[in-house]
């Protein structure tokens, strides 16, 4: 008896290797969200000189076949195939890509070859008669298909002085090659291993985020007294409908709670804060409680239950931020010390990030006691959630375990799955891969030091490339702690160039209220505001502002105006780069089915520039990803002939959709921006109807 295992069998009779996407080998799921193309790639191969057709299959949570698209190789590497995917609804889905023998292009090629050099005529004729005819037999085909396929073999079955060649071109009609791309002829089918893909629902990958602090909306100095009046979550209902009047999804709150007294923060983060500072509000915890609790300046949990409501009704999200770190009068301070870490001389550590130092903060322990810690963290998100709140914004998580990360998203997505956390994790690209493959649906990012042309097409080729299976960047263009160089000095037309960026680069965008109106005044020797919200009322007119043609707030609503128009800018992975003769000038186009969208942009906020831009027009044109290869894709059909659509038009029209021009253009166009007037072209494409 022969005790040896059995050989592993790697390969099945077509060989499938290397799928996409597939996150650290399997262990994760790709993600997205209802109505993504999602890219799928393979490669795929087979022995001798028969042909092979690639297709990749689509499941959703409930194991019904979403759509089975085909996959198309390219000139440049002819045994990679290329597909794109569009899950519908949420929930775990299943990728499989699907290679099998083509029979039928397989005697198509070879008909074609013999029968020009007159070998085996009639013998091919025979054989595509009989191939088709078994296909009739075995295939459940509508009428009309059925009547294509006897025209073929009638063709093929023609007798003298028709020619061979012609009885065969008669044969291959489009009405059968469309029967035969809807019923494709397969044998020796062959899968891939099983891709999963997380679809999450919508808001986890597509939104507009505008961020404020409750209590300086409506805060205001009492002249009698000298001290600030807090603003309350009635007042902030203003800022609500500023935000939804702009055409923002979300709005994001710093957090809520009651503020540490011990070790407060005064202005521009001094280390004595005077008589009505009002700390930082992520110095987490007071004699009035913690992260269970609302500061009671700003009201109670009733008035926090009308002011998620009314968001409902303008049609906005409420996030909420976790920042998981204590005041030192927290009440886990005295009730769970173990939470914290204690030194050799008996005081907690507080947090510290050099230079920087927060006395005011207490940073958590996951070391101590976890299952108590994380026990505790899950009650408060449920707390929150049981308010109405779907998206939280995680202050820092970078400095807690990944390991406890996964098991609370994990956790609160078995009964709660439309949950979305967002990373504020400025950290290593380690860190943020593993956050994002842990759970997180949406990431801070690098982009908001990226500012040259050449920085900006290698992080978003970065995202697109590496990445973009499952990490999902929000580009803020500022926040609270971030006001960086090229806004300090940039003027006007910088923030602009930030804004159109972030818009039509990322489906996720925010910006940090006092954006609008171009506060750029930063605090000597650091990119942070100068009389930092972080640490005091910030009060702003922005109905003034607005009236003077101050604000920049019309540009906010057009942007979003555009990114809802327009789907192919609610996509991260469709970005495609093409040239300019200026560094300064970022040419990038997105597409989905038929909108595209052309975005040409002057990074430098300071001079004019005058250039020649090239475009890849292939890169530009329409198709459909269900029955055809992306133009640009250079794609060849099993038998390596090009696949495309000749003679297609070389102009369109270019539709300014900020400044309601258009123009015609085509491969090579002048362009001229002047950031003082307007640094961006966001171009419609639209090419002329056959």
């Amino acid at each position: 008896m022969n005790d040896a295992a059995a050989p592993v069998q790697h390969f099945q009779r077509i060989p499938i290797v290397d799928p996409e996407p597939l996150v650290s080998c399997g262990a994760f799921p790709a993600t997205a969200v209802p109505g993504e193309d999602v890219p799928v790639s393979a490669t795929v191969f087979r022995e001798g000189h028969d042909l092979i057709g690639v297709a990749a299959r689509l499941r959703d949570a409930h194991g019904a076949i979403v759509e089975r698209v085909p996959m198309f190789r390219t000139a440049e590497d002819v045994d990679r195939y290329h597909g794109v995917l569009r899950p519908v609804s949420e929930g775990m889905h299943s990728i499989v890509i699907e290679a099998w023998a083509d029979e039928f292009a397989t005697w198509r090629h070879r008909a074609r070859l013999k029968l020009a050099a007159g070998v085996d005529v009639e013998l091919m004729l025979a054989e595509g008669v009989d191939l088709l005819s078994r296909h009739q037999a075995a295939t459940p085909l509508e009428p009309r298909q059925r009547e294509a396929i006897r025209a073929a073999i009638a063709a093929l079955e023609g007798s003298a002085p028709a020619e061979p060649l012609d009885r065969l071109e008669a044969a291959l009609s489009e009405e059968l090659l469309a029967v035969i791309a809807a019923h494709p002829i397969r044998s020796l089918l062959s899968t891939s291993r099983v891709l999963r893909l997380q679809v999450h629902r919508r808001a986890a990958g597509h939104g507009a985020w505008y961020e404020f602090f409750p209590r300086s909306e409506g805060a205001h100095l009492d002249e009698t007294t000298g001290t600030w009046v807090s603003g309350t979550f009635a007042t902030a209902r203003k800022a609500l409908e500023r935000a939804a009047g702009m055409g923002f999804e979300v709005v994001y709150l710093p957090p809520i709670h009651p503020i540490g007294e011990v070790g407060r923060k005064g202005r521009n983060n001094t280390l004595n804060a005077a008589p009505g500072d009002p700390g930082s509000p992520w110095a987490v915890g007071s004699k009035d409680g913690g992260h269970d609790a609302i500061h009671p300046d700003l009201g109670d949990f009733a008035d926090f239950d009308a002011f998620v409501a009314r968001a409902g009704e303008l049609g906005l999200e409420v996030a909420l931020d976790l920042a998981l770190q204590a005041a030192p009068d927290h009440p886990w301070v005295r009730e769970h010390p173990e939470f914290f870490t204690t030194q050799l001389d008996g005081s907690i550590a507080y947090a510290e990030n050099p230079p920087k130092k927060y006395q005011d903060i207490y940073p958590l322990n996951f070391d101590n006691d976890y299952e108590a810690l994380r026990a505790e963290v899950l009650r408060i998100v449920e707390l929150w959630i049981s308010h109405g709140i779907r998206i939280f914004r995680v202050d820092n998580p970078h400095t807690k375990p990944v390991r406890f990360w996964e098991w609370l998203i994990a956790t609160v997505h078995a009964t709660h799955p439309d949950v979305v956390f967002l990373a504020e994790a400025f950290t290593r690209p380690a860190m943020m891969h593993a956050l994002a493959k842990a759970g997180f649906q949406q990431s801070y990012s690098y982009f908001t030091w990226r500012n040259t042309r050449e920085e900006i097409e290698e992080y978003l080729t970065e995202l697109r490339d590496e990445s973009g299976a499952f990490l999902r960047p929000n580009f803020f263009v500022n926040t609270p702690d971030i006001l960086t160089e090229y806004l300090q000095f940039g003027g006007p037309a910088a923030f602009r160039i930030r804004a159109a960026l972030a818009a039509t680069s990322s489906p996720l965008w925010g910006v940090y209220a006092g954006f609008e109106l171009c506060e750029h005044v930063a605090r000597p020797g650091a990119e942070e505001y100068i009389d930092n919200e972080k640490y005091e009322y910030r009060p702003r007119d922005f109905e003034t502002a607005l009236a003077e043609d101050r604000s920049l707030a019309p540009y906010l609503t057009r942007l979003n105006e555009i990114r809802r128009a327009h789907p192919a800018l609610g996509e991260l992975r469709n970005i495609r780069f093409h040239t300019s003769e200026d560094d300064a000038v970022l040419v990038f186009s997105k597409r989905k089915d038929d909108d595209v969208i052309v975005i040409v942009l002057n990074v430098d906020p300071h001079s004019t520039r005058e250039t020649m831009v090239d475009l890849d027009l292939d890169a530009l044109r329409p198709y459909d990803r269900r029955r055809e290869p992306a133009p640009e894709l250079r794609a060849v059909d099993a038998a390596g002939s090009p696949l495309g659509q000749p003679g297609l038009p070389e102009t369109f029209t270019a539709h300014d959709l900020l400044a309601g021009q258009s123009w015609e253009w085509g491969a090579r166009n002048y362009v001229r921006l002047d950031p003082k007037a307007e640094p961006a072209h966001i171009l419609h494409v639209r090419w002329p109807q056959p």
